[in-house]
């Protein structure tokens, strides 16, 4: 029953988000709000929902390592699974400003983690945990990074792409988004509770079901975006939405949970934590790879066959 309750979870996160984002959208619309502001607001937040409903319950429940689990496998999923996949049906193209900026500052967000997370090491702590303190100051970068996003989006064309053309009347819009977030909390209620039965049931932490089975089913909608956008050869949206989730996750999600609760952070992530930052790494790397900043489909299967070989540590470690 429980596993059924998990892949029921994963379909009313999904679908509950959709319907978040379809009526958020229409509503600002009605409200007159830019199409800049819904794109950077409203469907950024919408791909992310999934990662934020299970972190925040986790939190509530006390099921600390889920949520952390949940983030790092997610930006872990992100790079070598979803970018290789895309890679993979087709080379990514991508934008100087994605080299030089946004990928630098998904590593930077990763490497704060490393730093704000390990107490233990650093200050000679008897454990490490990431405090209320850290997540403010998680929260304080999200905020310079959503000024950025504004600060570019200018140049932006075409934002309509982002967000639903079809505007609803005021009160079918507050129906969607009350269904929405009805689908977030019950989804996320059925997979938190799920995944520590499971985690019981196998004889494994709970970390290793975050870094694994959560972590890729709140990556769908990150997957179905850049997929499609690889399909119809919209390299820019395909990358960037991977990298900004990434950076949407650790400075805001991660900045939000551990307002809610001081996050202990055992030392055994910190593998996972430099897998997040070698992903960042390795993907800067190959931008400047065969003389273009591209991501061609030799590099896509090594991110997947990483991907792979990452999964298979994890599940032998724990």
């Amino acid at each position: 029953m429980q596993y059924i309750l998990l892949t029921i979870g994963f379909a009313f996160l999904i679908k509950g988000a959709d319907l978040l984002v379809d009526g958020a959208s229409s509503l600002a619309r009605r409200l007159k709000v830019s199409d800049l502001v819904i794109g950077l607001t409203v469907v950024a937040f919408g791909t992310s929902a999934p990662e934020l409903s299970v972190n925040v319950l986790s939190a509530f429940k006390g099921n600390t390592d889920i949520a952390v689990g949940n983030i790092l496998g997610s930006n872990i999923a992100n790079v070598f699974l979803i970018l290789g996949i895309s890679a993979i049906v087709y080379p990514l193209i991508v934008t100087k400003g994605t080299v030089w900026k946004e990928i630098p500052l998904s590593l930077l967000a990763a490497i704060l983690v490393a730093v704000l997370a390990n107490d233990q090491f650093i200050d000679k702590q008897n454990y490490s945990v990431l405090t209320r303190i850290d997540g403010i100051i998680l929260l304080l970068f999200f905020i310079v990074f959503l000024y950025y996003s504004f600060s570019i989006a200018q140049n932006i064309k075409e934002i309509e792409a982002y967000v639903a053309i079809k505007q609803q009347s005021a009160f079918h819009s507050l129906i969607l988004i009350g269904l929405g977030l009805l689908g977030l909390t019950l989804g996320g209620k059925w997979i938190v509770d799920a995944a520590v039965f499971i985690a019981l049931k196998l004889n494994v932490s709970s970390s290793l079901i975050g870094l694994t089975v959560v972590a890729v089913g709140t990556s769908l909608p990150e997957l179905a975006t850049s997929i499609v956008a690889a399909f119809k050869k919209n390299s820019e949206i395909a990358i960037g939405n991977v990298v900004g989730s990434n950076i949407f996750n650790i400075f805001f999600i991660l900045g939000v949970t551990a307002t809610i609760r001081p996050i202990p952070f055992h030392s055994s992530f910190n593998f996972d934590v430099a897998v997040v930052i070698f992903s960042s790494l390795l993907l800067i790397l190959f931008m400047f790879t065969g003389g273009k900043r591209k991501l061609d489909r030799v590099e896509g299967i090594i991110f997947v066959v990483l991907y792979v070989l990452y999964v298979i540590y994890v599940v032998v470690r724990r």
